[in-house]
């Protein structure tokens, strides 16, 4: 399996309306809930008013379109950088997995993925 980086820094935060995002932008995730709005986005995409953020964080997505019969991948992407000691934040797309980690992990977790067989383009 391939593990693609992703060129730029993200940002984890949450906003009070979807009102204030940007729905222009190149890159983003949003989820809603009925106890909050949270929202993935590049750091400098990131809106200004955000009631919480997390900056710092790097990512990579499993290359290609994943069929839905596929059981295992997070998991096992997980599992290595558990043994690791990485945590993670996973979203999902309908084509793929995205994984991102703390920027100051972002090497180690690759080198351990790789370590464990995954190609990193």
């Amino acid at each position: 399996m391939i593990l693609e980086k992703l060129p730029y820094r993200l940002t984890v935060c949450k906003v009070s309306s979807v009102d204030d995002i940007c729905l222009d932008k190149e890159i983003f995730f949003i989820g809603k809930t009925d106890e909050e709005i949270s929202l993935v986005c590049k750091t400098e995409d990131t809106p200004p008013k955000t009631s919480e953020r997390d900056d710092g964080w790097r990512g990579f997505r499993i290359k290609g379109q994943l069929d839905f019969s596929l059981i295992g991948i997070l998991s096992e992407i997980s599992a290595v950088l558990a043994e690791n000691k990485i945590g993670l934040f996973a979203v999902s797309t309908y084509n793929t997995d995205y994984i991102l980690v703390k920027e100051e992990n972002f090497i180690k977790a690759l080198s351990a993925l790789e370590k464990s067989g995954y190609g990193i383009v």
